[in-house]
C-alpha cells in the first residue's frame, strides 16, 4: 500500500488547531503499518513534540491520531518508543514455533485407517491406533498410537486429508427395511393418509431445555379427511397408542400410512402396528418434496394457525386431545371447506394439463367423500354416509367454528392458568 501524507503546509501548532476544527486541509490515503509509524517520527520531530507544552502536546496528538486512524493509547505507546529508542519501527513476530508432530506419512496412515474402518468416532479411532502398535506389533502407528482423540479431527481437517479421503457428507439416514419408498396410488379412494409431526416448541430456563408437546396430523390423501392428535413425545411408547386411536376416527378403512423418513413412524413398532391392522406402509423419495406435500401444508394452515408457535408443557398433552376430539377434527371434517384441485387442458399449450381451483372445488371433506362412487363399500362396520350426515346436520358450520373456537380459548384458558400456578 502507498501512503499520501500531503501536509508539507501545516508548519505551526496554531495550524494544527484550526485543521481539528474544520476537519480539512490534508489529503490522505491509505498505507502500511511502517510508512505510518515513519510518518508519525517526523511529525513528532517537525513539531519539536517533546518541547511542547502539555496543551500543545495535546494538540500534536490528536492530530496524529485523525491521520492515522490510531487510537489514544496506541499514539501514546509510539510516542513512548520514540522517548525511549528515539525511533519508531514495527517490531518483527517472535512468536514461538513448534516442532510439527505428525508428518504427512502418519496423515497417510490415518486416512488408510478411517478409510477402512469407515471414518468413526475420535476415540473409537484412538483405540484402533493403539491397537495396532501396541497389540499387533506395528511400528508404523508408533506416533499415532500416541495421539489424543481431539487432535485426530484436527488432521482430518487437513488438506492432505480432505483431498484424499473426500469423506464430507451429510449424514445418512439409517438404513431401514420398513416401509416401500414410493408415492402411494391411491386410484381415487379414500384411505390413503399423509402423516407428519408438529412440534409445539421447547422452552429453556434455568434448569435446562424442556420440549413442548408434539401434534400428530393424518391427512387422507383424496377426501382430506383430517384427525390430529397430541403426545408429549415421539418416542415409540407414546406414539404408539395414540397412532391407534387416531387411525380409529377415521369413519373408512385405511389402507396406506405414508410418512417422512423419520424414526418416530419408520420403526419395528409402528410397523408392527400397521401390519395388525392390514394398512400398507410407504414412505417418502428422496428428492421428491411433493410426496408428502399435502399434510405438511395441512400443518400450517391447521394447526400452526389454530395452536401457534407458543410453547406448550408436554403435560397437557391430554387436554389437547381431549380437545381435538371432541370439537377441533369434527370441525375441520364436516364443517371446514378445503380446496380440491381440478385439471383442465393448458388453452396455450397444446397437450398440457394445468391445475386449477375453481369456486365449485371448495368442499368440506364430507361433501367430498359424498362425491365417492359407491362409497359405503370404503366405510369401517356400523359406520354410514348417513350417520356422518346427520352428525354434521346437528350445528351449522358457524356454529361449529364458534363452538371450537369457544372450546379453544377454555383450553388456552386453563393451560395459562396452570402454568401460573406452577
Amino acid at each position: 500500500m502507498t501512503t499520501t501524507m500531503n501536509d508539507s503546509h501545516m508548519k505551526s501548532i496554531s495550524q494544527l488547531k484550526d485543521f481539528l476544527k474544520v476537519g480539512g486541509g490534508v489529503s490522505f490515503s491509505g498505507g502500511s503499518r511502517e510508512e505510518k509509524y515513519k510518518w508519525i517520527e517526523w511529525t513528532l520531530f517537525k513539531f519539536g513534540y517533546f518541547r511542547l507544552k502539555k496543551g500543545d502536546k495535546s494538540i500534536v496528538k490528536k492530530y496524529i491520531m485523525k491521520m492515522t486512524g490510531y487510537s489514544d493509547a496506541q499514539v501514546t505507546r509510539l510516542i513512548d518508543r520514540k522517548k525511549k529508542t528515539h525511533r519508531i519501527k514495527v517490531k518483527q513476530g517472535n512468536q514461538n514455533k513448534f516442532k510439527k508432530v505428525y508428518e504427512p506419512a502418519d496423515v497417510a496412515l490415518l486416512i488408510r485407517t478411517d478409510q477402512a474402518h469407515g471414518r468413526l468416532s475420535g476415540p473409537a479411532t484412538k483405540t484402533i491406533l493403539r491397537r495396532e502398535c501396541e497389540v499387533y506389533g506395528k511400528s508404523e502407528y508408533e506416533k499415532l498410537s500416541h495421539i489424543s482423540s481431539s487432535h485426530i479431527y484436527n488432521l482430518r481437517g487437513t488438506n492432505q486429508y480432505r483431498s484424499r479421503l473426500g469423506s464430507y457428507e451429510k449424514t445418512k439416514p439409517t438404513t431401514a427395511n420398513i416401509g416401500e419408498r414410493r408415492k402411494p396410488d391411491n386410484q381415487g379412494e379414500p384411505g390413503y393418509i399423509r402423516v407428519d409431526t408438529v412440534h409445539q416448541g421447547d422452552y429453556v430456563d434455568e434448569t435446562g431445555q424442556k420440549k413442548g408437546v408434539y401434534h400428530i396430523n393424518l391427512v387422507d390423501e383424496v377426501v382430506q379427511w383430517e384427525i390430529v392428535g397430541s403426545v408429549e413425545g415421539i418416542s415409540e411408547r407414546f406414539l404408539k397408542p395414540l397412532l391407534e386411536q387416531l387411525i380409529k376416527q377415521f369413519p373408512f378403512r385405511i389402507k396406506n400410512f405414508h410418512s417422512d423418513n423419520g424414526s418416530e413412524y419408520i420403526n419395528k413398532t409402528v410397523a408392527k402396528l400397521l401390519n395388525k391392522m392390514m394398512i400398507d406402509q410407504t414412505k417418502s423419495r428422496p428428492r421428491r418434496s411433493n410426496d408428502n406435500g399435502l399434510v405438511e401444508t395441512k400443518n400450517g394452515v391447521v394447526i400452526r394457525k389454530h395452536i401457534g408457535y407458543a410453547y406448550i408443557e408436554q403435560r397437557h398433552a391430554d387436554k389437547i386431545n381431549l380437545f381435538y376430539k371432541t370439537y377441533f377434527n369434527p370441525y375441520l371434517n364436516y364443517h371446514r371447506p378445503c380446496a380440491f384441485p381440478t385439471k383442465i387442458s393448458d388453452p396455450k399449450k397444446k397437450g398440457r394439463m394445468k391445475t386449477v381451483y375453481r369456486q365449485e372445488d371448495y368442499l368440506t371433506p364430507l361433501q367430498k367423500l359424498q362425491t365417492i362412487k359407491n362409497v359405503n363399500q370404503y366405510f369401517k362396520p356400523n359406520m354410514t354416509l348417513k350417520l356422518l350426515q346427520q352428525f354434521a346436520s346437528q350445528m351449522s358450520d358457524t356454529e361449529a367454528a364458534e363452538s371450537m373456537q369457544k372450546a379453544k380459548y377454555e383450553l388456552f384458558k386453563s393451560i395459562k392458568k396452570d402454568r401460573l400456578n406452577h
